[in-house]
């Protein structure tokens, strides 16, 4: 699946021009769906926690019983140069994969040492903020002892999925979904995060979803700059309560939600600030 028209592949010690084959169709991946991605930004000139997004990968492979055929410095140094193969300023998605190729004698499980590598990068504006509206998803998130939680696998986000296609299907843009124990846990592609009364709340790290970069870079940045963060277990009463919600994630980093089922958010305040935070971050390059 391409989301740019400008795609330049990694794969077998070369760069492609466009969207290059990569999975041969008896390979494990293809049909068992033994793959890890993940995902990293260029926005302005800067690559804000490239090396996290680089040892992520990593730790995903190792979870899913994979032996990665690179380390993270390389990952990190291969994105770096691909980035190169577009103008500095130019928007970018990036996306280091890593899949299973052969199968075991029991073909179910996969071969621990036939692990694919590929990076995609392509170019992709990053959206700004304007109407984002939040429903609530009908389907429930997994427990680490239901999937593998831990990585950022490709074969979870066909639950992902149809949480988006539901919600878009409905009028909104996302959906919070909830864990099995009724707390909410992200939106399909997304961190979130509420506001009450001046502090900031967010669902605490639980296994039923990725702690993610940009969630861990702009509750530090909040902290740092006077912000109270609790993260916490939350329900939907507690969002019916909130004053302002916002979202994190890697396609679009910070984003205010404007609405959220029927009600409307005035102009955002800490989302806001918590945008401008992490792009002050990011453009400073430290």
């Amino acid at each position: 699946m391409a989301v740019g028209k400008e795609i330049v592949t990694w794969f077998k010690g070369e760069w492609h021009q466009g969207s290059a084959p990569i999975i041969g169709a008896a390979d494990h991946a293809a049909w068992l769906g033994s793959q890890v991605f993940d995902g990293a930004r260029q926005f302005e000139g800067v690559r804000p926690d490239l090396d996290l997004h680089a040892a992520r990968i990593v730790r995903s492979a190792h979870v899913m019983g994979m032996h990665p055929p690179v380390d993270a410095e390389t990952i990190q140094a291969l994105m770096e140069e691909g980035c190169k193969k577009f103008a500095p300023d130019k928007a970018l998605y990036l996306r280091p994969m890593m899949w299973s190729c052969e199968s075991t004698p029991g073909i179910i499980d996969a071969l621990a040492d036939s692990t694919g590598f590929a990076i995609c990068i392509e170019a992709l504006d990053m959206p700004e903020p304007g109407p984002f509206s939040l429903t609530v998803s009908p389907f429930c998130r997994p427990r680490p002892d239901m999937a593998l939680t831990e990585a950022k696998a490709g074969s979870l986000y066909a639950n992902n999925a149809r949480i988006m296609a539901d919600a878009r299907a409905r009028g909104f843009s996302n959906a919070l979904s909830l864990d099995i124990n009724g707390h909410v846990a992200e939106t399909a592609s997304t961190n979130v995060f509420m506001v009450r009364d001046g502090v900031v709340f967010t669902p605490v790290p639980n296994g039923m979803f990725l702690n993610g970069i940009t969630r861990q870079r702009v509750i530090a940045l909040l902290r740092a700059d006077g912000v109270e963060v609790v993260e916490t277990s939350l329900t939907l009463a507690d969002f019916d309560s909130a004053q302002e919600i916002f979202v994190t994630g890697n396609i679009a980093k910070v984003m205010p939600v404007s609405r959220y089922e029927d009600r409307d958010f005035g102009a955002p305040d800490l989302g806001q600030r918590a945008r401008s935070l992490y792009w002050d971050y990011a453009l400073s390059g430290t």
